[in-house]
């Protein structure tokens, strides 16, 4: 199929054909969340992990599920508990018949990983998920294997205020391109979602799209052009999170302890990329920048003492860098 494509340009009306497929297949059986689907599958085709945050009860684990049936990869879900072992993860080596040790693969030798409820487990079970997460691959005894390619973790969290949660640390969140907030659906799309989970009828979806069909996308989306004054907005913005930097904002000075890391630079450029190539452009502007800025910078940026007071929100803050 890849080779097929004349130049670029097809290549790109074929990624938003591809994202419009899933969009419709997604929408069989999620309703509604049209922003948390293009985030997730925004994230897919950049080569980005993603976390979603809502309170239990917003199908996140339905919508994951959903995004991997349509898709033609391997997908492993681990659900995550306090008495989860590092081992229950990435695998363990087993002594076989003929006393040799054998590595037992865990689940997170899949393509999609889907974590659920990550918060709920102690720092040193989600360090082996982070870990596999940034190298690709995971170490045991001494020996490296490589993850499937393509490999996503897409984890879900409660909101921190739970009782018996582990929040994230700063640096493992970074290595989540997005964290997408869920919120309640609208009265409509309510009525909708019972309407549609409480008869009988059962709903399929159809495989849109293969694993090499993503890692094709994946380069194209690395190969799009951006403009240099575009690249500049994306760092500029990223820099102005840092609080008595020279570039910071006022409200990051007045709201913030902490700014966002160069990797979120990366991010929206990425991200950017994506977001105009699925609404068939061919070169990102400063809008499709904003487009993503909020899943990026959410989880890179801390509010100190005065925010929490004053009740301004993460969105409050990265919407006045705008």
């Amino acid at each position: 199929m890849h080779n097929t494509y004349k130049s670029d340009v097809e290549a790109i009306d074929a990624l938003a054909g591809s994202y419009r497929k899933l969009k419709s297949e997604i929408g069989k059986i999620i309703v509604g969340q049209d922003e948390v689907i293009k985030a997730v599958i925004t994230g897919l085709f950049s080569n980005g992990h993603s976390l979603l945050v809502g309170v239990p009860g917003l199908a996140k684990t339905l919508l994951i599920h959903t995004i991997a049936e349509s898709l033609d990869l391997g997908f492993k879900r681990i659900q995550f508990t306090p008495d989860l072992m590092p081992s229950d993860i990435t695998g363990s080596e087993i002594l076989d018949e003929s006393r040799h040790f054998r590595f037992n693969k865990g689940p997170v030798f899949a393509n999609i990983v889907l974590a659920d409820e990550i918060n709920r487990t102690p720092p040193k079970t989600q360090a082996a998920l982070l870990e596999a997460m940034q190298e690709k691959s995971v170490t045991i005894s001494g020996n490296a294997y490589e993850l499937p390619k393509p490999f996503f973790v897409l984890a879900t969290q409660n909101p921190i205020e739970q009782e018996g949660t582990y929040p994230l640390p700063e640096a493992q969140l970074d290595r989540f391109m997005f964290n997408i907030f869920l919120d309640y659906p609208s009265f409509e799309e309510e009525v909708d979602v019972v309407k549609n989970t409480t008869t009988d009828s059962s709903v399929s979806v159809s495989k849109v799209l293969s694993a090499d069909d993503i890692i094709f996308f994946q380069k194209m989306v690395r190969k799009i052009p951006i403009a240099d004054n575009v690249l500049e907005y994306a760092v500029t913005l990223t820099a102005k999170t840092r609080p008595n930097s020279i570039k910071a904002s006022p409200e990051a000075n007045k709201y913030l302890s902490w700014g966002a890391g160069p990797r979120a630079s990366q991010y929206l450029v990425l991200g950017a990329k994506c977001n105009a190539a699925i609404n068939g452009k061919y070169s990102p502007d400063i809008e499709d920048i904003q487009a993503v800025a909020l899943n990026v910078l959410r989880h890179r940026i801390i509010k100190n003492y005065r925010a929490e007071t004053e009740g301004v929100t993460e969105n409050d803050i990265i919407k006045s860098l705008f």
